[in-house]
């Protein structure tokens, strides 16, 4: 279907525009095993 590589990159330029600090994210976390979660 897709390709996990393509998701890791859209949430990696989402958390470039959304946080202040990407390598420290607030608002989007990995949740291992399960994908992303928005964290408002």
């Amino acid at each position: 279907m897709g390709d996990n590589a393509t998701v890791a990159v859209h949430i990696n330029r989402l958390r470039e525009k959304l946080e202040k600090d990407p390598s420290n994210p607030h608002y989007i976390e990995t949740v291992w095993g399960a994908g992303y979660r928005f964290r408002g």
